[in-house]
């Protein structure tokens, strides 16, 4: 049995960046599946909110210790594991990576969530092209500034020719955008870092179209 368990659900973004963590680092894991949908949302359940009171995923649990939120999630896999380091050591270029990450995490991501979808169906009577437009919305403005920022430090990946946590970041948020209608060509560096990024088997293994919980046909 492995010591890790992550809970998940195959199209949360978030989930999404644990998993491709977990797979840089060569981490063994038992896959979870929490689905946000079916029964009014398992992440609602109280077994579950005892792991994770924000009632989110993903949820990591580490002999026995759980830990919510990606952000802290991956933190904590590089000190577990620091080969191959995902944050560079110099703390000025750390903090730039968490700021590439955080462009996601905090000023993109959230916006489109399930939770703030049906927040603005129910508050605010959006309809499906509604929801779609404020999604875009959001995610046009956080790619442009994850593309100005990124246009000075890009080489093969965001930051040079090492992955780091802005590429586990990057990568599921332009899955996201896809699944949205969003329109990636005005982001062409973005595209081009995404695209070799799902080069790496690690990146492959952990889209949301081969996890245990993805729909079958």
């Amino acid at each position: 049995m492995s010591e890790l368990i992550l809970y998940s659900y195959y199209r949360s973004s978030a989930s999404h960046r644990v998993r491709i963590a977990l797979k840089l680092k060569g981490l063994d894991y038992e896959y979870r599946a929490v689905h946000l949908l079916n029964n009014g949302g398992e992440q609602n359940t109280s077994p579950y909110n005892e792991l994770n009171p924000s009632r989110q995923v993903p949820t990591l649990i580490h002999k026995g210790r759980a830990l919510g939120q990606s952000v802290a999630i991956i933190e904590y896999l590089d000190s577990l594991r620091p080969e191959p380091p995902l944050f560079p050591q110099d703390a000025y270029e750390r903090a730039r990576v968490l700021q590439a990450c955080e462009i996601v995490n905090s000023g993109i991501q959230p916006l489109g969530n399930l939770s703030v979808l049906q927040q603005l169906q129910s508050r605010a009577g959006f309809d499906q092209d509604k929801k779609t437009e404020w999604v875009q919305h959001w995610v046009n403005n956080g790619l442009q500034a994850l593309t100005e920022m990124v246009q000075t430090t890009a080489g093969r990946y965001c930051f040079g020719n090492l992955v780091t946590a802005a590429d586990c970041f990057l990568v599921p948020q332009i899955f996201n955008a896809i699944r949205f209608q969003v329109d990636l060509e005005r982001f062409p560096l973005l595209m081009r870092i995404h695209q070799t990024c799902m080069e790496l088997p690690e990146f492959i293994a952990s889209a949301p179209d081969v996890q245990p919980d993805t729909p079958r046909p």
